[in-house]
């Protein structure tokens, strides 16, 4: 199947600006995803805030592992939507499983399954809800360095 990816209008909120990605097709919407991110914190809402390199690869990471898992889980679509929230990025994934993700016991000898993990180790804010045709996955990654 094709890639295809539906960009929704950046827009800015009283709390900052908002991007939205519609994101369907094979495993290539992950670095899309990944790339989206990126140009959001660079040319998009480093107008209104400073990003570092850092927050924008830790940013990077926690969209890969979100759009993997619902890549690989759930059929259909997944929308993602990246605002600034005051002190923070907020990532958004939705997607049509309505299962919420659980992040397994730490194991060091366990080889792969550690995204979840990560993206709660890497995360100021994590929030996993049941929606009406699906989940909605929100992490806040704060926008200054010493935090998180």
């Amino acid at each position: 199947m094709d890639l295809a990816v539906r960009e929704g209008k950046t827009t800015a909120s009283e709390q900052g600006p908002e991007t939205s990605v519609a994101l369907d097709g094979d495993g290539t919407c992950i670095a899309r995803a990944r790339h989206l991110a990126a140009d959001f914190l660079t040319r998009r809402a480093g107008h209104a805030v400073t990003v570092s390199a850092r927050v924008g690869e830790v940013v990077q990471l926690v969209v890969s592992e979100l759009v993997t898992n619902a890549y690989k889980y759930a059929p259909g679509p997944v929308m993602m939507v990246l605002r600034i929230t005051g002190e923070a990025v907020e990532v958004q994934v939705w997607d049509s499983h309505p299962g919420l993700p659980e992040a397994r016991t730490a194991d060091a000898n366990r080889v792969g399954q550690h995204g979840l993990e990560i993206v709660k180790a890497l995360a100021t804010g994590f929030e996993a809800r049941q929606v009406t045709a699906g989940k909605c996955i929100t992490v806040r990654i704060a926008l200054t360095d010493g935090q998180g």
